[in-house]
């Protein structure tokens, strides 16, 4: 439904309908085989194939992504998800067997069952991909679902609303088009399971409206990911990496790198790499190609990063690239700051743009310290060559996920959980963990 021609009370009055089928409606889907649970995934897989072509325009018209990025994280990552759980379905229901220790000639089982009636909450920066990838989990472990995009890709939205409505009935999966109001509308029901990706600001509010009626919930939020680089690590590559990753949807990515440590005597070389990697994939005669870099998703978050630039600048801090900021279209140009100290609002709060802060170190338990002392981050990146130390970066941090000289690595390869630790984020999903999300594991003792 689109909210945009209803009134609040009309939304308000839709939303109730839907979920009180769906309520009604749970155990029918809950009861699903495989073969039909597959059937509903081939659907949708079929359809967002279907609709590529207008994905990768809507996608466009609402963030000005280069046409690859959306292709791949838009639309082949999706198609790929769904037929990961497709292909994998039949072994992940299969209750897990059990040898009771009481009386072994007994049996028990843990089965996997659907959760309920559930909610996807999902974000602007890969407003499909991060959405459907979740439904698409949810309708594998047996649930129905209903689903909000972000107003901030309304485009996107009324694309996605097309899909859902070719793939299911609503009586199974809804999509709901508009602004925070419909969010908040939602968030009043009664839901089984919330699964929300975004801020940890707004996540707390999720929490805490899950809270209300005792749901279950998965935060997949974001912090300040940091990046560790030993002595004696390949400087060229890491700093080639480290730009690639910042140019990758703009910097707007929960996992994208956020602040840089490398030791004082590699500072210079980082930034020649950096530098030189950003100026051969986005510069001819001197100016940058905009279609190959996404804009910042919209004024009030150019303005929170430009803040964050001139602070830095402010206190000291020394633009080593970039530092262009194009207001008219919300262009912000790869920039790598050093000089940089933990006072700066650039050290404090997660970036969300192509700004990358580089601190220097002398021994390397100042870098991990200063790790230890903030929040888990949701990704941490580690470039060394020497395994001991590792593991003692990994022995003596915490965060969602780790990459060891590389960058987003541990995000991709879908056999792994994928979620963050308390401020960033909590439960899993990817693959089979996406359908341990939405799925409740419940204990079944056979007398015999």
């Amino acid at each position: 439904m689109t909210a945009s021609t209803q009134t609040a009370a009309d939304v308000s009055a839709e939303i109730e309908r839907i979920f009180a089928l769906q309520q009604a409606h749970q155990w029918d889907v809950k009861a699903s085989t495989a073969e039909q649970r597959k059937a509903k995934l081939a659907k949708l897989r079929d359809a967002v194939q279907a609709h590529a072509d207008a994905i990768v325009a809507a996608v466009l018209e609402d963030t000005r992504k280069p046409e690859g990025e959306i292709r791949v994280t838009e639309v082949m990552n999706i198609v790929g998800n769904i037929q990961l759980n497709i292909d994998s379905l039949d072994d992940w229901m299969k209750p897990t067997e059990v040898t009771p220790s009481r009386v072994p000639t007994d049996k028990a089982l843990i089965a996997y069952e659907a959760r309920g009636v559930c909610l996807v909450l999902g974000p602007w920066n890969f407003p499909l991909g991060l959405t459907l990838g979740p439904v698409a989990a949810a309708v594998a472990a047996g649930n129905t679902c209903m689903v909000k995009l972000t107003d901030l890709c309304p485009a996107t939205a009324r694309i996605a609303g097309k899909i859902i409505r070719e793939a299911f009935d609503e009586s199974e999966v809804a999509l709901f088009e508009g602004d925070v109001s419909v969010a908040t509308a939602l968030l009043e029901l009664p839901f089984n399971h919330i699964f929300f990706t975004g801020s940890p600001r707004v996540g707390k509010i999720v929490m805490a409206a899950a809270a209300k009626h005792l749901a279950t919930v998965t935060l997949e939020l974001g912090g300040k990911s940091p990046v560790i680089i030993d002595e004696g690590a390949d400087i060229g590559a890491i700093g080639a990496a480290l730009a690639g990753a910042k140019q990758f949807n703009g910097g707007q990515a929960c996992i994208c790198p956020d602040y840089v440590f490398v030791p004082e005597d590699q500072k210079d070389a980082l930034v020649e790499a950096f530098k030189a990697n950003v100026e051969k994939n986005l510069y001819g005669d001197g100016a940058i190609n905009k279609s190959a870099i996404a804009q910042v998703v919209n004024k009030g978050n150019f303005d929170r990063v430009k803040g964050m630039f001139d602070d830095a600048v402010a206190q000291g801090a020394t633009v080593a690239v970039g530092g262009t900021f194009e207001e008219d279209d919300l262009t912000v140009h790869p920039t790598m700051l050093t000089d940089v100290t933990p006072q700066m609002k650039i050290l404090q709060d997660e970036i969300f743009a192509p700004l990358l802060p580089v601190m220097t170190y002398d021994n390397l338990d100042q870098a991990i310290g200063y790790v230890e002392a903030h929040d888990k981050p949701l990704a941490l990146y580690v470039f060394s060559p020497n395994e001991a130390n590792v593991k003692k970066v990994l022995d003596r941090t915490s965060s969602g996920g780790v990459t060891v000289n590389g960058v987003f690595s541990h995000y991709l390869e879908n056999r792994l959980p994928f979620g963050g630790v308390n401020t960033s984020g909590q439960g899993s999903y990817h693959g089979y963990f996406g359908f341990k999300a939405f799925s409740h594991e419940r204990a079944i003792y056979l007398h015999q």
